[in-house]
């Protein structure tokens, strides 16, 4: 620790701020919360009880700082406050050396984004400061020197840049969201120590960048994720300032997030999250949302702001329709992340924590059941994570480690295993489908929902990530098939399951924040809840590709074809069967019809009728209608700041071993048939190569595309245009998927995902002798020897499921 003479030097080079404020000997052996002399007392209570509750949701509550994992957290947070306490050094522009916010040219360019980033990491930084005075176990826990460094840092920032004479420059977020929630955080835990001019003037700042007409439309970037982080700001500010009028502002605005929309960002009916106009969220903004809305919901109950409003209540039912679907064995999943899955030093497994603890969070003002189903599946997927186990997370934060630690301790919380079950998200163009020992999930694009976002110079090359990218998972194996650096040294143009031109792109191709859509419409699929036929109509970005994808999802394979790829760019087009990331040394054996492949890195050949593949360890291929398929194994190398110019530029190798099929240079008409068995054995993958009967491929065109399995009773057939599959007969394009059952009935379930259909006759060519059950979309339908069901106007239902149960014979 710094003597005194040299604290004294520190706070005479940052002009004297301190020491003129006399707060050089304010701190005691621990931290001390009691009411200072000039605070003032009348009206105080409710908001110092409200302090009191922001500052255990900041710094977590019931761990004891000797037991681990908390021990170590709490060290490791000292360390981090003690690097920023000895490189502090307040100069004009800065407070941080390497943290210059002084902008010689204030505008909203990219270098304007930096500077002002740099201004909100000073706030982050002293927040964390004072984090480490207030926690116990830090050895900085009520150091004077801590304290008197924090109450300088805010002085100066507030006098440099961060003030009611500053012009906002570069990215609003660092002014509106970032610094005000990272300044009032410090501001709690410091509040005792600060003058009234101090709570004065940060709290005018906050009013300059956060104005009360942020609030006063809910569009533009006071939506979603940004409304919950505006209201947090002046919330956290009326509390500090002592402000009622404020809180009661900001707790209001909170109203809009809570109803579900039909356009734009937000949540959907059906667990869809969009932010920024047409991007698929849930890990991003949406994680931001519950965090957010929950730590509120917990600081404002039982104040004269709780929130009452009766439409929380779809909030905390997202929890089950938007949240859980995206999260498997504690990570989730990443094509729900956008941006997110460039940033170095974050994973599907790191961003999935603050969720999780987010769920017990609002667990406690749910109802008791829900409380209760939250806990188990919490419990369920921390105690799954063999690959990065939530509670050994270098990053993981003392309230949340505490949130966690009380779920794994409660006895009386069984784990819940992972659901069976199939997801459509169809206004968000994705899918998930679970079982208990392995799960998928598609992501597309549409006229409606973006390849990809790029912007603030992340995710320079996830422009395929839309185009049908497979990602799947296993309950005891892939934990870290895209966590480990895959997304620096992937292959952009071989993501799993994609078709793609080979043709070259920019990074960024679609420019800054341009989330560029395809202009196609038929894009979404049907289910029953347990099995699902998803279709994409894909065009591909700043390319002449234009194919028709279907998967047909099993109980324990995917069926996935494509037909009609058709380009004309000059460049090869390939499908993308499987990229397995092998981490730095792994080496699979890989085995074609029976024959084991050599494991050598470089090594590549092509097989021109392959009926099956296994990469041992991880899932069998079987191609029901032969294949030309290649296989390579490589080494690729890469660095973050390839994907992210805000990453390491260091590089990195890992291994992949990629199964594709090349359809040639500007093919035309082009197909492709494959079934994946996440987990299957090379035996079983053989065994069901072999069994004919097990799959029939109705249809594979560029017209209709379907599948019978005689075993489940499954039919399913996604109409990219009017006709006839084997006994299904659609007037107009359609999904349609029925399911015979063993009792005598049979469900069939029917979407229109291009919505455009303004009429729809489905026909089953089957004996159906009564129809127990259908939606209002179903204006007529008649029984006999065919099932006819007619449907009246679908494009209001956004793409939705319409099930009817009949009764057959």
């Amino acid at each position: 620790m710094a003597s005194s003479v040299r604290r004294r030097a520190f706070l005479h080079a940052a002009g004297g701020t301190a020491l003129a404020l006399g707060l050089s000997g304010t701190a005691a052996a621990t931290p001390s919360f009691a009411a200072s002399a000039d605070e003032p007392a009348a009206g105080s209570e409710e908001f110092a009880a409200l302090r009191a509750k922001w500052r255990d949701l900041v710094l977590g509550t019931g761990f004891s700082p000797t037991a681990e994992p908390f021990k170590t957290l709490l060290a490791n947070l000292g360390t981090t406050a003690q690097k920023h306490l000895s490189t502090m050094a307040p100069a004009s522009g800065s407070l941080w050396p390497d943290a210059v916010w002084a902008d010689p040219d204030p505008n909203t360019d990219a270098a304007s984004y930096a500077f002002s980033a740099k201004m909100n990491d000073s706030y982050s930084r002293l927040s964390v400061m004072a984090q480490a005075w207030a926690q116990p176990g830090t050895g900085l826990t009520g150091d004077a020197e801590v304290l008197d460094a924090v109450l300088t840092g805010l002085d100066h920032v507030n006098s440099e840049v961060f003030n009611t004479a500053t012009q906002q420059y570069g990215n609003w977020w660092n002014f509106q969201i970032g610094a005000p929630q990272a300044l009032m955080d410090t501001c709690v835990l410091v509040h005792d120590h600060l003058t009234a001019e101090q709570i004065t003037k940060f709290c005018a700042a906050v009013d300059h960048f956060v104005p009360d007409s942020v609030f006063d439309n809910y569009s533009g970037t006071s939506t979603g994720a940004n409304r919950v982080d505006l209201c947090r700001s002046v919330i956290l500010r009326g509390i500090v300032g002592e402000d009622r009028a404020k809180v009661e502002l900001a707790a209001g605005s909170l109203a809009p997030v809570f109803p579900y929309v039909t356009a734009g960002d937000g949540f959907y009916a059906d667990g869809s999250f969009i932010q920024h106009r047409n991007v698929p969220y849930i890990g991003g903004y949406g994680a931001v949302l519950h965090d957010g809305v929950g730590r509120l919901l917990a600081l404002l109950r039982g104040s004269a702001w709780e929130l009452n409003d009766p439409n929380t209540q779809l909030f905390l039912d997202t929890v089950d329709k938007a949240i859980a679907p995206f999260i498997y064995n504690g990570l989730i999943m990443d094509n729900v992340s956008s941006r997110g899955i460039s940033r170095f030093g974050t994973s599907e497994h790191t961003r999935a924590i603050g969720l999780l603890g987010t769920l017990v969070l609002i667990g406690q003002g749910a109802a008791p059941e829900e409380n209760a189903r939250w806990r188990a599946m919490v419990k369920g997927w921390m105690q799954r994570d063999y690959y990065a186990p939530p509670l050994k997370s270098p990053g993981l934060s003392l309230n949340r480690a505490a949130q966690l630690q009380d779920v794994l301790d409660d006895t009386t919380v069984k784990p819940a295993p992972e659901p069976v079950e199939h997801r459509l998200f169809h206004n968000m163009d994705r899918a998930t489908h679970r079982r208990r020992d392995w799960a998928a999930s598609v992501s597309m694009a549409s006229r409606r929902i973006a390849h990809y976002e790029f912007g603030n110079g992340e995710h320079a090359r996830g422009y395929h990530t839309g185009a049908g990218w497979l990602s799947w998972w296993g309950s005891g194996f892939g934990l870290e098939q895209y966590s480990d650096a895959f997304w620096p040294t992937v292959d952009p143009y071989r993501l799993p399951g994609i078709t793609a031109s080979r043709k070259p792109l920019a990074d960024g191709q679609g420019g800054n924040w341009g989330q560029p859509c395809p202009d196609v419409d038929w894009v979404g699929g049907t289910t029953d809840g347990e099995f699902g036929a998803t279709g994409q109509h894909l065009k591909g970005l700043e390319s002449t590709m234009n194919a028709k994808k279907s998967w047909f999802w099993l109980d324990d394979s995917v069926v996935c074809l494509g037909a009609g790829i058709t380009s004309t760019d000059g460049y090869a087009v390939e499908t993308t069967v499987d990229n397995r990331a092998l981490g730095a040394a792994g080496a699979p054996e890989l085995t074609v019809d029976g024959r084991s492949q050599p494991g050598q890195q470089g090594w590549s050949r092509t097989f021109e009728d392959a009926e099956w593949a296994h990469v041992e360890g991880h899932a069998g291929y079987v191609f029901p209608c032969g294949a030309r398929l290649s296989a390579v194994r490589e080494e690729r190398t890469g660095a973050w700041k390839d994907i992210n110019t805000g990453g390491p530029a260091d590089p990195i190798t890992r291994r992949y071993l990629t199964l594709y099929t090349d359809h040639g240079t500007d093919p035309t008409d082009a197909t492709y048939a494959y079934v994946l068995l996440p987990g299957a054995s090379a035996r079983t993958t053989a065994q069901r190569a072999g069994d004919r009967g097990w799959l029939r491929i109705l249809a594979n065109s560029g017209d209709q595309q379907g599948v019978h399995v005689a075993e489940l009773g499954l039919t399913a057939v996604n109409f990219w245009a009017a006709g006839t599959v084997d006994k299904v007969t659609a007037s107009a394009p359609a999904s349609v998927l029925i399911r015979e059952h063993r009792d005598g009935t049979a469900t069939v379930v029917v979407s229109d995902p291009a919505r455009r259909a303004v009429s729809l006759q489905v026909t089953w060519h089957k004996r159906v002798s009564q129809v127990l059950s259908r939606p209002a979309a179903v204006t007529a339908a008649t029984t006999g020897a065919s099932l006819k069901l007619t449907f009246g106007d679908l494009t209001g239902a956004f793409g939705a499921p319409q099930k009817i149960k009949v009764k057959l014979g």
